[in-house]
């Protein structure tokens, strides 16, 4: 009973108004396995290079994370090089080389294709239609991420997929742009006819909203005094979300809002350091302690 996720491993140099590092293990798929790992077992589908070492597979290692389906291929990995001004909500891509993730064709082994619980990182829709297609049958419920890149230049593919998808995971701008509409509530009817059911925005340092046919919930980010590096928080809200709601086997209103909470608090943790760095050595009881206060902070009683 795995979360399968296919999507990227890769190297990030990032700067920030803060510091600086080269060669940081990125990667949505990194991201999101730290995080889904802390709740429930996660099997990974992406490629790496002939760069990508045995000190970088220990970062899984001693995790619930499978990693049969990572693939090392000639060539180097994925690398990006970005940079963030003193607005940590937008980063400017200053290098791309996607390596070995040029030629990526997800091919998902035999023990993943049961796999019940689905997440297509953003990859070209046509290649997460074709995992789905892969798979022994349908999972109990796939989610999503996509990008303007692939609203813009792909939409017909990224529609096809749409209709096999039950939780879609994008920010503001990307909701927007995917349904034509500014509003979000309007956004989300338009969303909710091409097949997700459960639409999630994030929305950086400000949170997320989750939507779903009879609620809409709003949940703040967690207040943090130091923010290092951005890079990777939406993956990581992504895997805390998703991971919860595979543990918890149900996706009722309550169970969707203790997942969100769940992934607003993996991610506080991510942008503290750089890359995966605090995700590697967080603790499960800093991670209870900051979900306490979190609780705490966003109840209201009396009303």
């Amino acid at each position: 009973m795995s979360l399968l996720v296919v999507g990227s491993v890769a190297f990030d140099d990032l700067e920030t108004p803060f510091g600086k590092q080269d060669r940081v293990l990125g990667g949505s798929a990194s991201y999101f396995s730290l995080s889904a790992s802390r709740f429930h077992p996660v099997q990974v589908v992406a490629v790496v290079g002939e760069d990508f070492g045995p000190e970088h597979y220990q970062v899984f290692e001693g995790r619930p994370i499978d990693l049969a389906g990572l693939v090392r291929k000639p060539g180097q990995s994925f690398r990006w090089k970005g940079a963030y001004g003193f607005d940590l909500n937008e980063a400017q891509t200053l290098e791309t080389h996607l390596n070995v993730f040029a030629g990526f064709h997800p091919e998902l082994p035999s023990a993943f294709q049961s796999a019940p619980y689905l997440f297509l990182g953003n990859i070209d829709p046509v290649l997460q239609l074709d995992v789905v297609r892969q798979m022994a049958h349908r999972p109990r419920w796939i989610a999503m991420d996509t990008m303007n890149f692939w609203i813009q230049g792909a939409p017909e593919a990224l529609k096809e997929t749409l209709r096999e998808v039950d939780i879609l995971l994008v920010n503001e701008g990307e909701a927007r742009a995917l349904a034509g509409e500014h509003n979000l509530l309007k956004a989300y009817r338009k969303i909710q006819a091409m097949g997700p059911q459960i639409l999630v925005v994030k929305r950086g340092e400000y949170g997320a909203v989750l939507m779903t046919p009879s609620e809409v919930f709003i949940a703040p980010a967690f207040p943090l005094e130091d923010v290092f590096d951005p890079t990777g928080a939406g993956d990581t809200f992504a895997g805390g979300f998703l991971g919860h709601l595979a543990r918890e086997g149900r996706m009722d209103l309550d169970t969707l809002k203790c997942a969100i909470l769940r992934g607003a608090v993996l991610a506080s943790f991510t942008v503290e350091r750089f890359g995966t760095q605090n995700l590697e050595v967080v603790t499960e009881e800093a991670i209870r302690e900051r979900l306490k206060a979190f609780s705490a902070m966003i109840r209201v009683n009396g009303l």
